[in-house]
């Protein structure tokens, strides 16, 4: 549909229709609409979350942990966001937010919060002393990094793959707008790879971990459709190469699954509370028991 005029009105009112695709997940004011206690299994990490961009993170993170030995064991509990989990008050109460991931570190005796994920990647990071350099330029590329990624998703997420793929209608203004900006984003990884191995040096960092998820899903062609023919993601060849060298890294393949709603059953574990989920509880294993 082609572009039409707006006249914005004096004063804006919600209209709980418009949207598109995931409207329902957000409004326009804080805090729970129902009582709703979060459940707690027996680990010393309980996270609440789905496997979005955001929360893959998180769960290669812990997955990434345990292949090196750390006892980072957790319990990975379903948010189903397009039923309104994050609403309820248990979860406002660990996130204020209402946003995914959201994470309980109950390895201390008392239970501390942690949300936002790239505090929790940071929060674990110096916890277990892992894939966070502890001092020196190292660590703060390594930071500048993530941080830019928490910038700059939104463009690609809120802005590009909204457009692009969720709204009511295509509108080819904010399309190009943040088409544009991706590319753009794309590009300052590409040459940031162009000469070191991984997004903040020689080292797999949290750098990768929070980045991948989002422009390594982008590359490899699986994120909103056929959006990576759309923006020719080819052309950022350093970005591909990178893609798919963290994609073959085992703990990354066990993360991507956990929380998983869509796509191969095979792949998806909607809830993670043991490591041997991976291989007897996958959906297409629970449906084939059903």
């Amino acid at each position: 549909m082609e572009d039409q005029a707006y006249t914005p009105p004096e004063v804006w009112t919600w209209e709980e229709e418009n949207g598109g695709a995931f409207a329902s997940t957000n409004r326009p004011v804080a805090g729970a609409t129902h009582a709703r206690e979060l459940p707690r299994g027996r680990h010393p990490f309980q996270l609440y979350s789905l496997a979005t961009p955001n929360g893959v993170k998180v769960t290669i993170m812990f997955e990434e942990l345990l292949a090196a030995g750390q006892d980072a064991e957790y319990d990975a509990w379903l948010i189903r966001i397009g039923d309104g989990d994050q609403f309820g008050s248990g979860f406002v109460e660990i996130n204020p937010n209402s946003k995914i991931p959201a994470m309980l570190d109950c390895s201390g005796g008392k239970p501390v919060r942690v949300f936002e994920s790239g505090s929790i990647l940071i929060h674990l990071a110096e916890k277990f002393g892992m894939f966070l350099p502890s001092s020196g330029s190292e660590r703060t590329e390594t930071l500048s990094w993530l941080m830019w990624q928490m910038g700059s998703a939104p463009y690609l997420g809120g802005g590009f793959g909204h457009f692009y793929s969720y709204a009511p209608e295509k509108w080819k203004y904010p399309i190009d707008r943040f088409a544009m900006e991706t590319k753009r984003q794309l590009d300052v990884l590409d040459r940031q790879l162009a000469d070191r191995p991984y997004i903040g040096g020689d080292e797999y960092s949290i750098a990768d971990i929070a980045i991948w998820p989002w422009y390594g899903n982008l590359a490899l062609g699986r994120q909103y459709g056929d959006a990576g023919r759309f923006l020719s993601v080819h052309e950022y060849g350093n970005v591909v190469a990178w893609a798919e060298k963290i994609l073959a890294r085992p703990a990354v393949q066990r993360g991507r699954m956990v929380n998983r709603m869509s796509g191969d059953p095979s792949e998806q574990l909607h809830e993670r509370h043991d490591a041997g989920d991976f291989d007897a509880k996958t959906q297409d294993k629970l449906e084939e028991a059903s």
